[in-house]
C-alpha cells in the first residue's frame, strides 16, 4: 500500500522502495550522498543505528533511511551544522511530559507514630545534633594553632676529610 505524498513533499524526498533492508549503497543512492558520509553521520546521531548482517555488511531499516533522509535535510538543504541538527532531532524525539501530579502533602511527623518511624526520626535528629556539632567547631577560632616545624633538619657540621677514620 503506497500512500500519495504532497505535491511538495513528493518533489523534496525521493522515493524509498517498499523492501524490510537496505544496503548502504542503496540508501546512499536515496539520500545522494557518498557511503562514507552515512557511516559519518552512524558516528555524530545516536539514533542512526543500522543493524549488521552476519557478514557485518550495514542494514537500514525503513525508518533508518527516512533519519538520514532528514538528517541530509537538516545539514545540506536548512543549513544546519551536525551538532545543531543533533540537537533539533533530540527535541524533536522528545515528548513534552504532562503536568506532574502535585505530591500528596504529608505532616512532618504524626502523632502516632509506628516504632519504626520513630527510630527513622531519632536518627535523623541525631544526626542533626552532630552536624551542628561540627559546624560549631568549623566555625570557632582554632584556639591552638599548629606549631611549625623547620622544613630542614640541621646538618652536623662536615668533617674536613670525606673518610673519617
Amino acid at each position: 500500500m503506497a500512500m500519495q505524498l504532497p505535491q511538495k513533499r513528493a518533489a523534496d524526498s525521493p522515493a524509498i522502495p517498499d523492501r524490510l533492508y537496505f544496503k548502504i549503497g542503496d540508501v546512499a543512492r536515496i539520500c545522494a550522498v557518498e557511503t562514507y558520509v552515512l557511516r559519518f553521520w552512524e558516528t555524530q546521531f545516536p539514533q542512526l543505528k543500522p543493524g549488521k548482517s552476519g557478514t557485518g555488511q550495514r542494514l537500514y531499516r525503513r525508518r533508518d533511511v527516512e533519519l538520514a533522509l532528514k538528517i541530509k535535510n537538516l545539514v545540506h538543504t536548512e543549513g544546519y551544522t551536525i551538532s545543531g541538527a543533533r540537537q533539533v532531532l533530540e527535541q524533536g524525539q522528545r515528548r513534552p511530559d504532562p503536568k506532574p501530579a502535585p505530591a500528596p502533602k504529608l505532616p512532618l511527623l504524626q502523632s502516632v507514630a509506628s516504632p519504626r518511624e520513630e527510630g527513622i526520626a531519632s536518627a535523623v535528629a541525631q544526626a542533626r545534633s552532630e552536624l551542628r556539632k561540627i559546624a560549631g567547631l568549623l566555625a570557632s577560632p582554632d584556639p591552638n594553632p599548629p606549631r611549625r616545624r623547620a622544613r630542614l633538619a640541621t646538618m652536623p657540621p662536615a668533617p674536613d676529610s670525606l673518610f673519617p677514620s
